[in-house]
C-alpha cells in the first residue's frame, strides 16, 4: 500500500522534541509515518506509540516501521490518548501534525480532494460516522453558512449556503464535483480568477473539519498530552489554518498561566500552578522547505515544554 506523507518542518520537531536513546514518544496523528520514521531513527532504541483514526494508515506505517521493535500502533482519535495508551505511561514528546495527510488528498476515493470526481465522503475513520454528503445533504443553511465562515473564513459563505440549498432541492449531492459545483454557481467568474489557489479548497476545509468534528475537542486534547508528559518533556502541534493556530496558541498561554485569580488581586489565592512554558514561538517552514513542499506554506509549528515540577 503506498501511503505517501511528506513531513512538515521536520528539521525543526526533531530539532525541538530531541529524542534520545530508550525515551518514550506518542504521535498522534500517524499517518504514512513520516515524523514517527525519523524520531524512531534518532532513538535508536525507544517505545514510539503511532496513533491515527484512519486505518490505511494504520497499515501502512505498521509495515514501514516493523523494523522498530519499540514502534506500536493504536487505532483511534488522538482526542482519546489517555484511553489509547497503556495506563502509567510518562512520554518524554508528543506530536500533532493536524489537518488531512497527503495520502488522504490523493486518494480520490476517499471523497478530499476538490480536483477529483469522487464520492464525498471526507471521513479520516471510514468505518463510522457521518459522511460530507450526509452533512451537506442535511445541514441547515443557517449553520452551512456559519460553519463556512468558523472554518473557511469563506467571504461568500451566504450565497454558497443559499445555492447548496437550491441545489440539493433538485438533486442531493453525492460527488465531490457536486460540492464543486455548488462553489462555483456562488461565486463570480471574475472573483473566482483572481483566487490565489481553488476556490472551493475553503468549503472543502470547513466541510471536512466539521465531519471529523476536528476542533471542538482539540483544547482539552492538548491539556491531556501535556498531562501525560513527564517533567521536561515537550509536545510539539502543527497546525495548517488559523483557528487550529489560534486554540493551540491559547491552551498553551492557559497551561503557561493557569491562574484564575482577579488580575488585580494582591496574591493568587486559586491554587492553579503553571505546567510549564511555551517554547519558539510560531515556527514557520524554511525557504528551502517551502520550495520543496507545497503543504508546508499553511503550516505553523508550536511547543509547549512541561516544567520540571509539574
Amino acid at each position: 500500500m503506498d501511503f505517501h506523507h511528506v513531513p512538515v518542518l521536520l528539521k525543526e520537531v526533531l530539532e525541538y522534541l530531541d529524542p534520545q536513546k530508550g525515551q518514550v514518544f506518542a504521535d498522534g496523528t500517524l499517518g504514512g509515518g513520516g515524523h514517527s520514521g525519523e524520531i524512531l531513527k534518532a532513538m535508536g532504541e525507544g517505545t514510539l506509540y503511532g496513533i491515527d483514526r484512519d486505518e490505511a494508515a494504520i497499515q501502512a506505517a505498521s509495515e514501514r516501521l516493523s523494523v522498530y521493535p519499540g514502534f506500536h500502533a493504536l487505532h483511534g482519535n488522538f482526542h482519546d490518548v489517555k484511553m489509547l495508551l497503556p495506563e502509567g505511561v510518562r512520554l518524554n514528546g508528543g506530536l500533532l501534525d493536524l489537518g488531512v495527510s497527503s495520502h488522504q488528498l490523493d486518494t480520490p476515493e476517499r471523497g478530499f480532494s476538490y480536483h477529483e470526481d469522487a464520492p464525498l465522503d471526507m471521513r479520516m475513520d471510514t468505518s463510522k460516522g457521518m459522511t460530507a454528503a450526509d452533512y451537506v445533504n442535511t445541514v441547515s443553511e443557517k449553520d452551512f453558512c456559519q460553519a463556512l465562515r468558523d472554518y473557511g473564513d469563506e467571504k461568500w459563505a451566504a450565497r454558497i449556503a443559499q445555492i447548496l440549498i437550491e441545489k440539493r432541492k433538485q438533486s442531493p449531492l453525492k460527488t465531490t464535483q457536486d460540492l464543486v459545483r455548488v462553489v462555483d454557481a456562488a461565486i463570480p467568474k471574475a472573483v473566482r480568477r483572481k483566487d490565489d489557489g481553488h476556490p472551493a479548497r475553503r468549503t472543502f476545509q470547513a466541510v471536512r473539519i466539521v465531519v471529523n468534528d476536528e476542533l471542538a475537542p482539540l483544547e482539552k486534547a492538548i491539556h491531556d498530552w501535556v498531562d501525560l508528559l513527564a517533567p521536561g518533556g515537550r509536545l510539539a502541534v502543527i497546525t495548517f489554518h488559523s483557528i487550529e493556530d489560534r486554540i493551540v496558541k491559547l491552551a498553551f498561554r492557559k497551561l503557561q498561566n493557569p491562574c484564575i485569580c482577579p488580575p488585580k488581586a494582591p496574591i493568587c489565592v486559586c491554587g492553579k500552578k503553571p505546567l510549564g512554558k511555551a517554547i519558539g514561538g510560531a515556527i514557520k517552514a524554511t525557504k528551502d522547505e517551502l520550495n520543496d513542499n507545497s503543504r508546508s506554506h499553511s503550516a505553523t509549528l508550536r511547543v509547549f515544554e512541561k516544567g520540571e515540577e509539574a
